[in-house]
């Protein structure tokens, strides 16, 4: 796989996952990097990835790779 940056500006670190909205349903999901970059979605890094909330009034659902404990899912306070 080739070097991936990660999405958000400036930032030069290589992508450890991607983040796609589900806007019908207000919910964020975080999981691991897709296996190709695809429009409408984020690719971040560990970092940026461990940091990111959900907008207000949505929820982030963050995915584990197979292996690691189950999906959990958190309510966004803030924006």
């Amino acid at each position: 796989m080739s070097f991936r940056p990660c999405s958000r500006v400036a930032c030069p670190e290589e992508s450890a996952a991607t983040l796609t909205f589900d806007y019908i349903d207000a919910m964020a999901v975080l999981g691991p990097l897709a296996i190709q970059r695809e429009p409408h979605t984020f690719d971040l890094c560990a970092r940026h990835a461990r940091l990111t909330t959900a907008p207000q009034g949505w929820q982030l659902v963050r995915l584990r790779p197979a292996g690691e404990q189950a999906a959990e899912s958190e309510s966004g306070a803030d924006a």
